[in-house]
């Protein structure tokens, strides 16, 4: 069982950015369509309730205040205008990230372990993004939200929801990084210092072929609806641990298939072994190679 404690907005600290509209590129406007990404980091932490509310979470929060001012697209919202015109990203100064404090009575150990778990125990972790709300001209999309559970004596996890239009991955491991290093050190010097900043200046991304504009003709008719991942029932959870032997291993046999192969990634070697268990089907053989030769035409050797 999970209860609420304490529902915040954290707003980026006072900075040089006051507001700010981002244009969506080609790149962003189809994922406006794709479910939010969630996820889910667990931290063996055995605190008191005290520590937690007096220490952690006033830490958390100015920490999270702080590296919000670097990564402004998060707090902000993204704007569909009821005119069909392209959605654009925007942020004002009054913006916000939601985040909620939970305490949970949940098995941690369980939680955390490798084996099989029903994937029901998870949602109490994850923060749902607020509903979209329509004003007079625009429907407005919250982009980003977090939650932080405490499972008091045994540990913490942080939860992120976003929408893949407003930051990949990458972007989202970026911000995690940034806040863990701010929260650590106690300020953004580092970052600073290290040019770790994230660069928001869509000029970089041409698109002389007008393929957003394609893109957006075929997708403003259709109604923006983001389905819950907590209605997937009867589903477990699994984790599988692979050291750096088990990669090695994985890189060998994909070498002695394809010997002229430039040296994969290790989540390269990885993902081709879970398409190769997954099915055997002509389809996903020719999908990974088709990956596989982009990756290496555009990215090169990985490390």
């Amino acid at each position: 069982m999970a209860t609420q404690i304490e529902h915040c907005e954290i707003q980026p600290s006072p900075g040089d950015v006051n507001e700010l509209t981002l244009p969506l590129t080609f790149f962003d406007l189809p994922w406006l369509y794709f479910h939010p990404i969630q996820c889910l980091l667990f931290y063996e932490f055995p605190c008191s309730k005290a520590y937690f509310f007096e220490t952690i979470v006033p830490n958390l929060k100015e920490s999270l205040s702080l590296t919000l001012e670097h990564y402004i697209p998060l707090a902000g919202n993204i704007l569909c205008p009821l005119n069909n015109e392209k959605p654009v990203l925007r942020y004002m100064v009054e913006d916000s990230v939601p985040l909620i404090i939970v305490e949970s009575n949940e098995n941690f150990n369980n939680l955390t372990a490798n084996y099989a778990r029903d994937t029901y125990q998870f949602y109490p972790s994850v923060p749902q993004l607020p509903p979209p709300k329509e004003e007079a001209e625009y429907k407005i999309i919250r982009v980003f939200c977090l939650q932080v559970t405490l499972f008091p004596n045994h540990g913490l996890c942080i939860g992120f929801t976003n929408l893949h239009t407003v930051g990949d991955a990458s972007s989202i491991v970026g911000f995690i990084k940034a806040w863990a290093s701010i929260s650590k050190l106690g300020g953004d010097s580092q970052l600073i210092e290290t040019n770790s900043l994230p660069l928001f200046h869509r000029s970089v991304i041409q698109d002389p072929n007008g393929i957003g504009n394609l893109w957006w003709n075929q997708l403003n008719n259709i109604p923006i609806r983001f389905s819950s991942l907590h209605s997937l029932t009867n589903k477990v959870r699994n984790t599988y641990i692979l050291h750096q032997a088990d990669i090695q291993k994985l890189k060998d046999s994909l070498f002695a298939r394809n010997p002229g192969l430039v040296h994969p990634s290790s989540f390269v070697v990885t993902v081709e072994k879970c398409f190769r268990d997954c099915t055997s089907t002509l389809v996903f053989k020719l999908l990974f190679q088709i990956l596989l030769s982009f990756f290496q035409s555009k990215v090169g050797p990985s490390l």
